[in-house]
């Protein structure tokens, strides 16, 4: 179903150094994430990093935390607020996007003044608390310099949805980076496209009839721009939760390529499995291996050439959808 990829090639990943067992927090201790190790691992290489070691904190060491100032948020010591270690994290970030542009996604510890991708703990200049709305200064300069590379906390991994979305994400960039290594031109576009269509008309309607017009002129002149532009307009599509709904839509949209081939009882299945899901009483993984099913007996170039009948190893496919 689609071009798949080689099980025995995982994907470079990076990740918080923490999360693979690695005894280099502030307290000497770890986050070792059972779920990152003991599935992910198997088809994500994974390149740890931990910024504030690498800028020469050591372990253990005093805590640091994000602290609100007059131009703007720093990342200063706790128990020494003279400690400021902003612009070392900042510059790290900056060199590892430099040397690690080959990552197709990356994974944070959340909450981490330095790695935190979101919804980091702030405080005043009088130590007082404040909302957490911060950013850590590692994650935002890779995030600045990546801004369509996929990336999550290793917390919102437990939820089903966003642990699909953000697996789904990966391999689509791995597959989009593959293409640009070998010189993406304006038929090489037209393919990836084609073959991506379903799984962007899931995520994002509008996106998908965007990017249709983008590739339908993909022959004439600023084919660089259109490139940046598709790849822009594809990622942050796919970074919406395809909802229950439009999954349903496009099981249907799908069902038309080989329905006439089926029998009424046959038709009535699926149609069924569809509904079932629909409804919530089956997870998407059902009437997807259905229609895989069918389309071994019935083939369809088009429909078996779809990303959205396996984005990613089916060892890794989620059970529930958003509703």
């Amino acid at each position: 179903m689609g071009k798949k990829e080689n099980k025995t090639t995982r994907i470079p990943v990076g990740i918080s150094s923490c999360l693979l067992g690695q005894p280099v927090r502030f307290d000497g201790g770890h986050k070792y994430h059972a779920y990152v190790n003991r599935r992910l691992a198997d088809f994500f290489e994974f390149k740890p990093f931990c910024p504030e070691v690498a800028i020469g904190l050591g372990t253990p060491r005093p805590p640091i935390r994000l602290v609100k100032m007059a131009d703007g948020i720093r990342v200063r010591g706790v128990k020494d607020p003279a400690q400021d270690v902003t612009a070392k994290l900042d510059n790290y970030g900056r060199k590892i996007a430099r040397q690690e542009h080959g990552l197709c996604g990356y994974i944070f510890k959340s909450r981490s003044p330095s790695c935190g991708m979101e919804r980091v703990k702030t405080y005043g200049e009088d130590g007082m608390p404040g909302k957490s709305d911060g950013i850590g200064a590692y994650a935002r300069a890779i995030m600045q310099a990546h801004p369509n590379l996929p990336v999550e906390e290793e917390g919102r991994l437990n939820d089903p949805d966003l642990r699909d979305n953000f697996i789904e994400r990966v391999f689509t960039w791995y597959r989009w980076q593959q293409l640009n290594r070998q010189g993406l031109t304006p038929a090489s576009l037209v393919d990836f496209h084609s073959r991506q269509k379903l799984s962007v008309m899931a995520h994002n309607q509008a996106a998908y009839r965007r990017l249709g017009q983008l590739v339908a002129n993909a022959g004439k002149r600023g084919f660089e721009q259109r490139i940046m532009d598709y790849e822009e307009e594809m990622m942050t599509a796919m970074r919406r939760i395809a909802s229950r709904k439009s999954h349903t839509n496009v099981l249907q949209h799908l069902q038309g390529y080989f329905s006439r081939e089926l029998s009424a009882g046959d038709r009535a299945e699926m149609s069924a499995l569809i509904n079932d899901y629909r409804t919530g009483l089956v997870p998407l993984a059902v009437p997807l291996t259905l229609m895989r099913h069918h389309l071994r007996h019935y083939p369809n170039d088009w429909a078996l050439s779809q990303t959205y009948l396996e984005p990613y190893p089916r060892e890794l496919m989620n059970q529930g959808t958003s509703d």
